[in-house]
């Protein structure tokens, strides 16, 4: 008798024990952003910097160098009669096509024992046809000839259309023609920058190294792998290794290139990691929010003192990625029970704009947001979106909050981080979804307004909150 008067009492006080309150934040309400007018640059400004030497990525050089550039979204080169409805239909047609492109990768890089005969690819990059959000402008050769270029974290080269062209895209600037410039060279074959590529070919004749980069939608670049001098600002970096695409196919948004910033040996953080430390890091700014554009920057000052950092991990399956540990997510201030992770860990990537969960690991999460906005009105699926809701009317409403668990580090998400306007009629909707692959993406929405550091030399990725001051 005595037991069962306990149980019942214990179970009389478990049952009277409240649930922890919902924690929850305000979301303001912002449009979709529209393409802006013009861009900032000018090349004038840029050439009339007093420049500072690096020998770059050849030579040791100095770890204390540092430099910064604007980053600008992909948008700004659409036309100015693009709507915002078209602008964001748009960047998730290109997210669908870099998420199915690292895909891609990781079914092919499973198969990638034995390598066919013949010229093969130098590097199998994430970056799908067009899908580089974020571009900057830096200056190619001696004297500088000042281009745009995609900054990719998913790929590991340099390289740019050069003339004269076999077959070139359209750019928003005049092709680079090496012959011009005086700091061009080629690389022998016999070089060992040229072994790096992964099936180096060379130019018979000339006797120099070729390279190809071929992306998961078919699209590819091709022709000849050489040195050249960037310029970023007022910082000049030399003897960095370039391809120099003669025959390039596929649609890269008006840029005239890629600067691939991945963790593979030609990336351009690996080619200068003396130069620079082995740091970067990179704010972006939420479009719909400001009009300020996002920066980059290389060197000890790219790590923030308020970063909260998290152990990067290998995927020997995909080096160029960078890869850590998702532990869990918190909705609303309870943990959310699920193995995010998929196989090898989560890719924080800058080119893809919505985060990807593992299926059952979505569905935990979506489930427990769509408990927590239960007082919201809900609207019809959008795209790859399943829950959203009808705000129009509204200025600003209370949302669960959402919490991102990495091995050492706790990120906090604003609430424009995971709901997001889809259209012009006040739908928002949750800004992550599921895969049925096993390969987990933290995209670039939910990274805004933090400054994500990449410290490779202390092989950490560190995410600081409102880092774009």
């Amino acid at each position: 008798m005595v037991p069962f008067l306990f149980f019942t009492f214990f179970l009389s006080l478990s049952s009277s024990h409240p649930a922890p309150p919902l924690q929850s934040q305000t979301l303001v309400l912002n449009r979709l952003p529209s393409p802006p007018q013009s861009l900032s640059w000018s090349d004038a400004d840029e050439e009339s910097q007093p420049l500072t030497s690096s020998p770059g990525g050849g030579d040791p050089g100095s770890a204390d160098s540092i430099f910064s550039v604007q980053l600008h979204h992909v948008d700004a080169l659409s036309s100015n009669t693009t709507t915002p409805q078209q602008l964001f239909n748009s960047r998730l047609l290109r997210d669908a096509s870099r998420v199915k492109s690292i895909e891609f990768v990781s079914a092919a890089a499973v198969g990638r024992g034995a390598a066919g005969a013949g010229f093969s690819s130098s590097v199998i990059s994430g970056l799908a046809q067009g899908s580089g959000e974020y571009f900057t402008r830096l200056g190619v050769g001696t004297p500088p000839r000042y281009v745009y270029m995609v900054l990719d974290t998913g790929s590991d080269i340099v390289w740019l259309q050069c003339a004269p062209c076999k077959k070139c895209y359209s750019q928003a600037d005049p092709v680079f023609d090496p012959r011009k410039s005086s700091s061009y060279a080629g690389i022998p074959c016999d070089a060992p920058i040229c072994r790096r590529l992964d099936s180096p070919g060379c130019n018979s004749r000339k006797k120099t190294c070729l390279y190809q980069v071929s992306y998961g939608d078919g699209s590819f670049t091709t022709g000849d792998f050489s040195t050249e001098t960037l310029t970023f600002r007022r910082t000049r970096v030399a003897r960095v290794g370039v391809g120099c695409g003669h025959d390039n196919e596929g649609l890269f948004v008006g840029a005239a290139g890629l600067l691939g910033l991945g963790r593979g040996k030609l990336s351009f953080p690996s080619q200068t990691g003396r130069r620079f430390n082995r740091k970067f890091s990179y704010c972006l700014v939420d479009r719909s929010a400001s009009a300020k554009p996002s920066s980059m920057v290389f060197g000890d000052k790219a790590v923030s003192r308020t970063a909260r950092f998290t152990p990067l991990i290998s995927n020997p399956r995909l080096d160029t990625f960078y890869y850590v540990e998702l532990l869990g997510i918190s909705v609303g201030g309870t943990r959310v029970p699920l193995d995010p992770t998929g196989s090898g860990g989560v890719i924080i990537d800058s080119g893809t704009s919505v985060t990807r969960l593992t299926r059952p690991a979505y569905v935990s999460l979506r489930d427990a947001f769509r408990v927590g906005a239960g007082n919201l009105k809900r609207a019809a699926d959008f795209s790859l979106f399943d829950t959203c809701f009808d705000l129009s009317g509204k200025t600003e409403v209370k949302v669960p909050t959402v919490v991102l668990h990495f091995r050492g580090a706790d990120v906090s998400l604003p609430a424009s981080n995971y709901l997001i306007p889809v259209d012009t009629s006040g739908t928002f909707c949750f800004a992550f979804a599921g895969t049925m692959s096993g390969l987990s993406i933290i995209g670039n929405i939910q990274q805004q307004g933090f400054r994500v550091v990449y410290d490779l030399g202390g092989s950490r990725i560190g995410f600081a909150p409102r880092g774009c001051a």
